[in-house]
């Protein structure tokens, strides 16, 4: 799957490093050496995927994936980071970001774990896949959500935990189902990754009603139908 890339590290060595390997699979990559000129690329033309360093000078990659998903775009973002603490990792997700990759990174793992989100993100047409749950419709398929008839702006990562409250709307989704199934990753038991991201989709579902979430204590969380 050969994607425009925007990969934007300060360390220079390992930007000509990652563009040469992105290149051989086939990748057409953009660079940027820092957030601001991240930030400044990201408004004169499109990508499929953003590389984003997480320890940069000046405007750091948090600062400049929270300023993306403000700004309303929703293009898969992976972060590279030297650190492996898992609170770093939770903060890189509760500000927006799809997934993440240590340093020093597998050229193999990142080409997967690129093409697997994108693959996420790329669109069918067809309009008749849609799951409802009350004023909520979704569209697996063209990974859009509405509530009310109204366009629901959503993360890649807020999308999927919605369209699995949805696809068992009315149960109780546990919170180690969710973990499992939206980010397949082996977290602590301690991490609040779940509740950060629920926290952030009962913001953008309260702009258009009420909550639709129940919180079930101990257990989960359950979309009313």
């Amino acid at each position: 799957m050969n994607m425009q890339v925007l990969l934007v590290e300060d360390d220079k060595h390992l930007q000509r490093q990652l563009v040469e390997q992105l290149s051989q699979f086939g990748h057409d990559v953009q660079t940027a050496d820092d957030g601001l000129s991240a930030l400044a690329i990201v408004g004169q033309r499109s990508f499929d995927i953003i590389i984003l360093d997480w320890m940069m000078p000046s405007v750091d990659g948090i600062t400049v994936l929270r300023q993306l998903r403000e700004g309303g775009m929703n293009v898969p973002v992976l972060m590279l980071t030297a650190l492996g603490q898992i609170f770093d990792k939770v903060e890189g997700f509760e500000a927006g970001a799809d997934d993440y990759v240590v340093k020093p990174v597998d050229p193999l793992e990142l080409n997967a774990r690129i093409n697997a989100l994108v693959r996420a993100r790329r669109v069918n047409d067809s309009p008749s896949d849609t799951i409802s749950a009350g004023d909520i419709v979704i569209s697996p398929s063209r990974l859009r959500a509405w509530r009310d008839g109204r366009p629901l702006n959503l993360s890649q990562t807020e999308f999927k935990l919605l369209l699995e409250l949805a696809r068992h709307a009315g149960t109780v989704v546990t919170r180690p189902m969710l973990i499992e199934r939206i980010w397949g990753h082996d977290f602590a038991p301690t991490t609040n990754i779940v509740e950060a991201h629920i926290r952030h989709l009962r913001v953008k579902l309260l702009e258009h009603g009420d909550d639709p979430i129940n919180t079930q204590r101990g257990m989960g969380y359950s979309l009313r139908t």
